[in-house]
């Protein structure tokens, strides 16, 4: 079976507090994205992973597929066992999500193929077992997140019109290196507010907070932030907690100044 898991930048993210469990309350809003990773299994002997494209580099029970294929299994008799195999387009450590999705769409693709008849919500319950980002890819649709990053309204936020170039530096950032300088608090304007607004007046007000704490150890990341400013882009951000920079244009931008970079224009 082949099946497709794609990407999602945040549009704002605000850090509110620190929680009891150790994890923190966010505000944010996760729009879907069309940069994509294509997988697919077949039945095999034993339970087995491979790749191509970029390196996936961990053991094999580490992988997101893969526990997402053994938390179905602890509540289901599955047969046949699978083999897995991903081509790997979305770049890691790149606060895109792209883990995250192919955890999310290996429920989806398991439930149609082992007709587990598992209801959306069945769904979302064992995607926010696999972490944070997870449900999202379940709905994949634009939402306003909270708690953990795992409570969702939907976003009535509406980027068809614009382009999007998307450019990872070639490095990713871990999730606890971004907190590390961190300093909850609410803010003023949350990214709900800010993004009932038209788009030219996101600049000033759509805020991610961790772009103070990733800059500093990282600045080339803003460097490329800056550039796409200089491109004409009429937002331009990190997506979650990095690397990867975005820019939203009115018109298709070039990228030939980034051809050092991984990059990608695509419509929103």
């Amino acid at each position: 079976m082949l099946y497709y898991s794609n990407a999602k930048i945040n549009l704002g993210l605000n850090v509110i507090e620190k929680r009891n469990d150790g994890f923190h309350n966010i505000e944010t809003v996760f729009y879907p994205i069309a940069v994509e990773d294509a997988m697919e299994f077949v039945p095999s002997e034993k339970l087995e992973l491979t790749s191509s494209g970029i390196e996936v580099d961990c053991e094999l029970e580490d992988n997101l597929i893969i526990k997402a294929y053994r938390l179905l299994k602890n509540d289901f008799d599955i047969i046949p066992i699978l083999r897995f195999h991903i081509h790997k387009t979305i770049p890691f450590g790149a606060g895109l999500g792209g883990g995250s999705a192919n955890a999310a769409y290996t429920l989806k693709a398991l439930n149609q193929f082992y007709k587990l008849n598992l209801s959306e919500d069945e769904l979302l319950k064992y995607a926010k077992q696999l972490g944070s980002d997870c449900a999202f890819f379940i709905k994949n649709t634009a939402v306003y997140a909270e708690g953990k990053g795992d409570v969702f309204t939907n976003a009535q936020v509406d980027l068809s019109n614009y382009y999007i170039l998307l450019i990872h530096p070639g490095f990713g950032v871990s999730t606890p290196e971004a907190y590390a300088n961190i300093k909850p608090e609410k803010p003023i304007k949350n990214c709900r507010e800010v993004l009932e607004n038209s788009v030219e007046t996101w600049k000033d007000d759509l805020i991610n907070d961790f772009e103070w704490s990733v800059f500093q150890n990282y600045p080339l990341i803003e460097d490329l932030k800056n550039k796409l400013y200089k491109k004409k882009a009429v937002y331009a951000a990190m997506s979650g907690s990095g690397s990867a920079v975005f820019g939203v244009f009115k018109e298709k931008p070039l990228v030939d100044e980034f051809n050092e970079y991984w990059t990608w224009v695509g419509k929103l």
